[in-house]
């Protein structure tokens, strides 16, 4: 079974998150809905909302609440790219030009705090106090990671504990609190919502990890940002966390020297892509988002075998094979 099939066995249910997106995104500020729907419209997948019915499925969950909070999740994931593109100074998002290139950084910041806040409005409406928590701490680590993460940028010492430590913080927990929502939705028990809460936070390790190691890999037009962004911003990822700790003296004092000091020409980029992959940094980091994948896997056995299970097992295995 591959992804598409996964969307497809959810396509009335994801016409209904998108028909909930639309209905929240209003505002008698024209900005926001234009800002929002820049981002929000451009070509997402909506993994985290499908996470969400995926899980609730499994659980036996079909009511109403499932599109609120579908729409809940996706603001909040959406909020966090307007202000990761404001911070990252980026030009692009999605292979389109990024929102705070089109409308300023402070649009972007109060767009996002925009749908933040419209976020928890949905919670509320939900009225279940477990979601509520569960969601409550994603968003506060969430913003733990973001502050790390601006504080670790340009750290050339940074080791893959740290690097793991912010992408649990910026992406897993999100991935996590999405699939384990969908399990309190459905009534499931303590083991069952902490072994699906595990397997999204799992698929989240993974799936940042690819995502940092596509950058150094992908052509632009594929992959819908420009590849080495990461490393011209400072960002260090497990690839080239990894070569730093395996590459000659001379080599890492070069590489150390022409980031910390900002002199990335293209021709230091290409020699920094050439060490990574003669050190084996995509490797090493594709057979870590490997393990983790096996290990959410395992983390499945305590439900059932079924259509769901099986749809689980498709995400995780997507995430692995994401065009390159």
């Amino acid at each position: 079974m591959d992804i598409a099939e996964v969307f497809a066995a959810y396509q009335n249910e994801m016409r209904q998150v998108e028909s909930h997106l639309d209905r929240y995104i209003t505002s008698d500020v024209k900005l926001i809905p234009d800002v929002a729907h820049h981002l929000i419209d451009s070509g997402g997948k909506r993994f985290r909302p499908l996470l969400l019915l995926i899980s609730a499925r499994l659980c036996g969950y079909a009511g109403e609440h499932r599109f609120p909070l579908a729409a809940a999740i996706e603001f909040i994931h959406t909020a966090s790219l307007l202000h990761d593109d404001v911070i990252d100074e980026a030009v692009l998002r999605r292979g389109r030009t990024s929102a705070n290139n089109v409308w300023g950084n402070a649009a972007s910041v109060l767009v996002g705090d925009f749908l933040y806040s419209k976020a928890f409005n949905l919670l509320a409406e939900i009225s279940d106090i477990r979601i509520v928590q569960l969601m409550s701490k994603m968003t506060n680590i969430m913003s733990e990671g973001e502050v790390f993460q601006l504080m670790k940028c340009g750290d050339t010492s940074l080791t893959e504990a740290e690097y793991l430590s912010i992408v649990e913080k910026k992406t897993a927990v999100l991935i996590s609190a999405a699939c384990g929502s969908g399990a309190v939705l459905g009534g499931a028990s303590p083991k069952q919502v902490e072994a699906l809460e595990q397997y999204g936070y799992k698929i989240g390790m993974a799936f940042q990890i690819t995502d940092d190691t596509l950058d150094y890999m992908a052509k632009e037009e594929d992959f819908g940002k420009t590849v080495g962004k990461d490393l011209e911003e400072g960002k260090m990822t497990l690839p080239l966390i990894h070569t730093l700790a395996r590459c000659d003296e001379a080599d890492r004092v070069r590489i150390k020297a022409a980031i910390e000091k900002k002199t990335l020409t293209p021709a230091a980029v290409r020699d920094i892509f050439a060490l990574i992959q003669q050190s084996g940094g995509i490797d090493y980091s594709l057979q870590r988002a490997e393990q983790f994948i096996r290990e959410a896997k395992d983390e499945l056995k305590s439900f059932a075998d079924g259509t769901e299970k099986e749809h689980l097992h498709a995400v995780a295995g997507f995430i692995l094979s994401r065009k390159i």
